[in-house]
Formats: structure tokens, sequence, C-alpha cells
């Protein structure tokens, strides 16, 4: 997997880049935290769920159904401005689905069960470039964790810069018309 922080990151370049006309604090937070979510399958392992399992690490809380019924239901519960639900709707999707595609993309694990819970195979991506983080604490604070930081600065960091500031750049030219 990709780190919390590597996950939430994502999530911010999403709030900036227009599918939220302006993007404040609580959403960004809520995002970072759909982002985060699916990572909470990782407490399967101290009740012995098999990884490779429908409820294991990478499983169905990974799949793009989840991702659609949490973003959903996020949207619904947070009572937002009603012009503005399908905006807040598509950016928790995609805050959520960011999490399953930056894990599709590490060097470890077993793959992401993208279509569970229809098809439970795991895939991963052909490009696997991001160091995969350690699941628990500990062993990110005192193992591989700087270098998995340094992987995400690399391969998350600076194409979410590089895209953000050609969107600002193009926002700038064409407010000045």
């Amino acid at each position: 997997m990709a780190s919390a922080f590597g996950h939430a990151a994502a999530s911010i370049s999403l709030g900036y880049l227009g599918i939220l006309p302006k993007p404040n604090w609580k959403l960004l937070l809520l995002g970072m935290l759909l982002a985060i979510l699916p990572d909470a399958d990782s407490i399967g392992f101290l009740f012995g769920i098999p990884y490779d399992s429908f409820w294991g690490h990478r499983g169905f809380s990974h799949s793009i159904l989840f991702a659609f019924i949490v973003s959903f239901l996020t949207a619904i519960i947070f009572r937002f401005e009603p012009n503005k639900k399908v905006n807040v709707f598509f950016f928790l999707l995609l805050s959520c689905l960011s999490h399953s595609i930056l894990d599709a993309m590490t060097t470890g694990g077993l793959g992401v069960a993208f279509f569970s819970p229809f098809d439970n195979s795991r895939y991963f991506f052909p490009f696997r470039p991001i160091m995969v983080s350690p699941i628990n604490v500990k062993s990110f604070i005192y193992g591989k964790g700087l270098a998995v930081l340094k992987s995400e600065f690399i391969w998350i960091g600076i194409p979410l810069l590089g895209i953000l500031s050609i969107r600002y750049l193009v926002q700038t030219k064409f407010n000045k018309r």
C-alpha cells in the first residue's frame, strides 16, 4: 500500500483540480479520510482474516463499488448545498478510488480487488514504481518509512505538483482575459 501521507496528498490535489468550485478544509478533510479509509481493512489481520479473502487487505474495501457506496453515503450524510452535491460526490469518489489506484502501483502485496464483489481477482498496474509501505506504524517509523516517503514524493508528489501547477497557469491565463 501507499502510505496514508501519499493517499492524503492525492486527495488534497484532487480537491484543487477544479472538481470542487471552492475547496474548504472540511471537504478536504473528508476527502483525505475517504482516501485513507480502504486501509481500515488491515484490522482484519488482528482477527485472522486471510490477506487474499473478500474481507482481506486490498479486498472489497478497495473496490470501485465500495468507493461508490462510501462516497454516496458521505455526500448524503454531510449536507452540502444542493448545487454542489454532484461535485462533492465526484470529489469524494475520486478521493476514495485514488487509494486503490495508488495501491495498484506499489511494489508489494497481492494486488487490488477493483471489481469486488463481482470478481475478487487482484490486479496490479504494469507500471509499479511506488515503494510499498509497511502496514503497521512501528515498521513505518523504525523501518522503511523514509524510503517510502521518498518514493511517494517522486511518484505521487512531483506529478501532482506538476498537474496542479499546469492547472494554476491555465487558470491564471484565462482569468486575465
